[in-house]
């Protein structure tokens, strides 16, 4: 069975509680009336909340959250469906070895817009991947067999997928990214939606300038250098707070299903 075609030209937008309210009963509309913003809110694609300090905590996000819809981006030539279900994927499995760089916790937070209406998507498969430190990929040229920075998780029951990894490296004719994919996990819901993250530039920079990125400079595409930022790049950059010793970001994200 083939896929739906999640349009690629879609813009980011969010619902406004009058078009939310509307279609919804009183009971239904209570929960969602905290969950979105008017569509003139300007943090509406970027909006932070409190996040959890491991994947365990029980800590309250302070912030509603936003359904927010946002733009495909090409797969690119480095995914590779191995299946790892796994939430810290820092390490390659075979040989245990952790990938050095700055600790980053990435949190998903995945609705699905339907008839107006945004409610948690449980049971997505949200895949990431990533370059390490060096700018290299796992299981691709010289480190084919290595599974380094790849994982996938399935989101709960209120949409939320959660990974362990590092901030990415940079390498040539790219600004700093992360691809990720979202898709159903099984034959009567057989959606998929790939695009990629990024960061403020500001810091990048800050990033870049420590160990072990240091060693590599500075990377030469900023944001918007890069051609496929500049094709809703602004749409797809991921809030990040500094927690200790590690950074965190949370991504809202609402498919049209």
């Amino acid at each position: 069975m083939s896929k739906p075609n999640i349009k690629r030209s879609r813009v980011a937008r969010a619902f406004n509680r009058r078009e939310v309210l509307s279609f919804l009963g009183a009971t239904t509309s209570v929960w969602l009336a905290g969950c979105f913003r008017s569509p003139s809110s300007a943090d509406q694609v970027s909006a932070q909340t409190s996040v959890p300090a491991t994947p365990s905590s029980t800590q309250t996000v302070t912030t509603a959250s936003i359904c927010v819809v946002r733009p495909q981006q090409t797969e690119g030539p480095f995914f590779v469906d191995d299946n790892l279900n796994r939430s810290d994927i820092r390490s390659d499995p075979s040989s245990g070895v952790i990938k050095a760089g700055a600790p980053l916790q990435l949190v998903f937070q995945v609705s699905q817009v339907s008839n107006g209406a945004c409610t948690p998507l449980r049971d997505a498969i949200v895949d990431v991947w990533h370059c390490d430190a060096e700018g290299v990929y796992s299981d691709v040229g010289n480190a084919v067999g290595q599974k380094f920075l790849r994982g996938s998780q399935v989101t709960t029951a209120d949409g939320t997928a959660q990974f362990v990894t590092i901030y990415p490296g940079w390498y040539p004719g790219r600004a700093v990214h992360i691809h990720f994919k979202i898709r159903g996990t099984s034959p009567s819901s057989n959606y998929e939606f790939t695009s990629q993250l990024y960061f403020d530039d500001a810091l990048t920079d800050q990033i870049l300038a420590r160990s072990p990125y240091a060693v590599r400079g500075a990377g030469n595409v900023r944001n918007d250098q890069d051609g496929l930022f500049r094709r809703g790049g602004e749409q797809l950059i991921v809030p990040v707070v500094q927690e200790g010793d590690r950074y965190v970001g949370r991504f809202n994200i609402g498919l049209e299903l």
